[in-house]
């Protein structure tokens, strides 16, 4: 009989991804894979939908099942983009009675391993005695800093300000460089009796429960923050699971007979090599440019001579009208050396291409490891979640980007756009990032062969799951998960 594991992964695509790129490894060490996935997302989110369509189509042998509504759930639409994060974790939570029913219908279930956004649902796994891990998609820097994000102000006489009264004033994470107060999560930022602050520290919190937190990065790009998890003075007062490396765990871009190429490639076909700024802002369109900073870049890119691909939404969040939102004449003038893409270009086979020269990106992970991989030199606009941490990271310790200034005060002018274009494609600083970019790439490019760090990673993690014997619905069993 198989052996099985069930993924629960988040609802959208920067989560999904990395989680279904595990089933990939799982299946070829012999596992069955199952998916429980919350169908109320897949209307809302089309992105996010049509990539769970297109999993669906390219790994037939992974079982996806949809998770029934909950008698009493949660509207699918978030009332508000500031309430999303609370939402988000309600409308998780609200599905648990739902997962429990359907682990107990999977048969020889050997591990559970659910998103670092829906950790509740580790407890319903450890009540049935199934051994229950946390999929952490970011990187290990910022899983450092949030587990110790409920204790790091203190408590008591000894505490501090709450994390919005500090400002720009630095908080101190053990294993890592201080870090400005300003760049934790906005959901962090709010008054600390808010139910979103409450929701959120509690949900850091509950990332060490699970039985093993796997980490989509490699150790060679995060060594600090890699051997400070190793560490237990990392979490004084509680004991931190077992921590796999296990990535990069990015989508593979498809092969051209299964799927055509898009417009944009055979473009870059024609332009010289890595003479092209790719900019690219991530899968979710809440986040989109207001119709000034879409300008300011367009003046920015025109100004700099370089060439660009740009993928632009509209601020609304629908298919964008460039007549409208473009300065007049941009797209004539520009034709020559540019090229703007509604809504979403393949962004792994544009970073692949051997006509790009350097990515601007809101600094999401999945793009950063996809940058990465593709030994491209970055410019950082974070836009929201943790991306602002990835920030400090990639221009930081790593090396392999430079800040674009003015977005934490909401408009980044064309000034700087054109300025930090040429810096990267023309200066010598820019030599310097790509050639960190570079040797990054060829670490990554190891990290998943014969005794590299994510294979090893993951071998140390099934050992562990092997190691574990779940038990049927019902069963008790002994503290280490095994069966009494």
């Amino acid at each position: 009989m198989d052996k099985t594991v069930v993924l629960y992964p988040g609802l959208a695509v920067s989560h999904f991804v990395p989680m279904m790129q595990l089933a990939g490894v799982l299946l070829e060490r012999g596992y069955a894979v199952s998916v429980a996935l919350i169908g109320q997302t897949l209307e809302r989110n089309a992105a996010f939908g049509a990539v769970v369509r297109r999993t669906a189509s390219s790994m037939p042998s992974v079982r996806i099942h949809t998770l029934l509504p909950p008698d009493h759930s949660l509207d699918s639409t978030p009332p508000s983009l500031s309430a999303f994060f609370l939402w988000y974790l309600r409308l998780v939570g609200s599905y648990n009675g739902r997962l429990h029913d359907f682990l107990c219908s999977t048969q020889r279930v050997h591990a559970v391993i659910v998103d670092s956004l829906s950790v509740e649902a580790l407890g319903v796994a450890k009540e049935l005695g199934i051994p229950a891990y946390t999929m952490y998609t970011s990187n290990a820097t910022t899983l450092l800093a949030s587990i110790q994000l409920p204790s790091v102000l203190g408590a008591g006489e000894s505490s501090r300000a709450s994390f919005k009264e500090l400002g720009d004033s630095t908080v101190d994470f053990f294993g890592l460089p201080p870090m400005p107060a300003s760049h934790l999560l906005s959901e962090l930022l709010q008054d600390p009796e808010s139910e979103t602050y409450k929701a959120t520290m509690a949900a850091m919190y509950g990332i060490p429960e699970a039985d093993g937190i796997l980490v989509n990065t490699f150790e060679s790009l995060e060594p600090r923050a890699v051997a400070a998890l190793m560490d237990p003075r990392c979490l004084p007062g509680r004991v931190l699971p077992p921590v796999y490396c296990v990535g990069p765990l990015i989508e593979s871009p498809p092969g051209e007979e299964t799927i055509p190429r898009h417009e944009c490639l055979a473009w870059l076909d024609g332009q010289p090599d890595r003479s092209v700024v790719f900019l690219c802002f991530g899968s979710v369109g809440w986040w989109a440019h207001s119709e000034e900073q879409v300008r300011e870049i367009a003046a920015g890119l025109e100004s700099s001579g370089h060439g660009f691909v740009w993928v632009v939404r509209a601020p609304d969040g629908g298919v964008p009208d460039l007549a409208a939102l473009l300065p007049d004449g941009f797209l004539e003038r520009t034709g020559g050396r540019g090229l703007v893409v509604k809504s979403w270009a393949p962004q792994v086979d544009v970073l692949r291409h051997r006509a790009t020269g350097a990515f601007v990106t809101h600094c999401g992970w999945n793009s950063v490891l996809e940058g990465v991989m593709a030994g491209v030199p970055m410019l950082c606009w974070p836009m929201y979640a943790e991306q602002r941490m990835n920030k400090l990271l990639m221009v930081g310790e790593t090396g392999v980007a430079v800040e674009m200034v003015g977005w934490q005060q909401g408009l980044v002018r064309a000034g700087e756009v054109e300025a930090k274009v040429r810096l990267v494609m023309e200066s010598q600083e820019g030599r310097e990032l790509r050639a960190r970019a570079a040797a990054h790439k060829d670490c990554a490019a190891v990290a998943w062969k014969h005794d590299g760090s994510g294979r090893a990673a993951f071998d140390q993690f099934l050992a562990e799951v092997e190691r574990r014997q779940p038990r049927p619905c019902g069963e008790e069993a002994t503290d280490d998960g095994r069966v009494a």
